[in-house]
């Protein structure tokens, strides 16, 4: 158990380490902001992995997810249902469907203002807690429940004004996070939908430690000496801080806003589908390839996901995955950093059973993220579309962002490792 305990916390400081190297700023560097980071998901981690308590709360919270999601069967059933499989997971079928249904969901969410009240409460804490500035914390709650474009639009009267240190938060928050919508869709790859609630909810401080640790604020940001232009003012009627509209084109009533989501939905669940489709098939043409021309020198049998797995294996066994299990762990974390989550999940989920408890739990939190290559694409398209004026910032600081993402994920795989060791 100690030895658990002590790899696990070697894990964490290797990756601190790296995110250290890699500051712009030692000096700036605020102890309150990293310190408290940590703290917070030490303790989550702990209440949700290791206390009773916290563990019923959390598996109630999965369940009653579950309940919803066991709403969407009748739509799939109405849709598809002569055809649908017994066993197994159709994915086209019975994943992708699941997309829609949610991004109609939180559109609902979002038009009774439900959720940008969770975000007011969960947003101001991090901001008390952590020093960090209002559209810093903010977007880092949104992010646990939008995409990485939706949830720079609560904060968007801030972004012309943001420093780059607040800009780059602001990216690796949307990297370090995965979306509400797709979520679920990892759940129904075969992942656990209780681990990908806590790996969701710890990415909001850890991608702010990685942010300030890597690119630290130099001076006092704009965004607090006074109010973005069009920005809410900070004291409202009620006493309360309102968050900013996440859309220009407020819909004119809940069944406008289910329909809007709906229909968001079905363009993202289009995109992923596409996506798994052309990926999946082009890594079965390189696997080809490779395992030709590995044929040459005996090693008829080399694939693309072996070369990932003795890449990044090292990483993986550092944070605290034994060595037997560290290549095919390495394998989908290159998958998910070299094309995407979806695909690393995809490959992941059918073989989770094979892994140890504490294994499955590590790369599960090491995958639960947007940070990859494609979602500079992303940034530069959805966040850049929003404010010109920083996609310079954006194109600069794109690949560091994607490491800050990583290494988020991976210090939330480290300190839940040692919580199920």
């Amino acid at each position: 158990m100690h030895v658990q305990v002590l790899w696990g916390i070697g894990g964490m400081l290797v990756v601190l380490l790296i995110a250290f190297a890699m500051s712009t700023n030692r000096r700036a560097i605020n102890p309150r902001t990293v310190l408290g980071a940590l703290a917070i998901q030490i303790l989550f981690a702990f209440v949700v992995l290791r206390w009773d308590l916290g563990k019923q709360a959390l598996s109630a919270v999965s369940g009653a997810v579950q309940k919803v999601l066991d709403s969407s069967k009748e739509g799939i059933e109405f849709m598809v249902g002569p055809i649908l499989p017994t066993e197994g997971t159709v994915v086209a079928f019975q994943v992708l469907p699941i997309i829609v249904f949610i991004s109609a969901l939180t559109a609902v969410l979002y038009h009774w203002n439900i959720l940008q009240w969770v975000v007011r409460i969960i947003g101001g804490g991090l901001q008390k807690l952590l020093g960090t500035t209002k559209p810093e914390s903010l977007n880092a709650t949104a992010n646990i429940f939008l995409g990485m474009t939706e949830a720079p639009l609560m904060v968007r009267p801030y972004l012309p004004k943001m420093s780059r240190s607040e800009f780059f938060a602001v990216m690796t928050g949307g990297l370090a996070t995965v979306a509400g919508t797709v979520m679920v869709g990892y759940a129904m790859l075969g992942a656990s939908l209780d681990h990908l609630i806590a790996a969701s909810f710890m990415a909001a401080p850890a991608g702010l430690l990685m942010a300030k640790i890597i690119m630290p604020a130099s001076k006092e940001p704009e965004t607090e000496e006074a109010d973005a232009p069009g920005a809410a003012k900070a004291d409202s009627a009620e006493g309360e801080e309102p968050v900013t509209e996440a859309v220009e084109d407020k819909p004119r009533n809940v069944i406008d806003a289910a329909a809007s989501g709906a229909s968001d939905g079905l363009k993202l669940a289009l995109n992923v589908g596409a996506m798994l489709f052309a990926f999946i098939s082009l890594i079965a043409l390189v696997n080809l390839i490779v395992g030709g021309v590995g044929g040459l020198f005996g090693l008829g049998d080399l694939t693309l996901q072996q070369i990932l797995g003795y890449v990044f294996s090292p990483l993986m066994w550092v944070i605290g995955v034994p060595w037997d299990e560290a290549v095919s762990a390495g394998s989908f974390l290159g998958q998910k950093l070299v094309l995407n989550e979806f695909v690393a999940f995809a490959d992941f989920g059918p073989q989770i059973a094979q892994f140890s408890e504490k294994s499955a739990v590590i790369i599960t939190f090491a995958l639960t993220g947007f940070a990859n290559l494609g979602s500079l694409g992303i940034l530069l398209g959805g966040l850049g579309g929003m404010v010109p004026s920083k996609r310079g910032w954006i194109a600069r600081d794109g690949v560091r962002a994607i490491i800050a993402g990583t290494l988020a994920n991976l210090l939330s795989a480290a300190i839940a490792g040692i919580l199920v060791a």
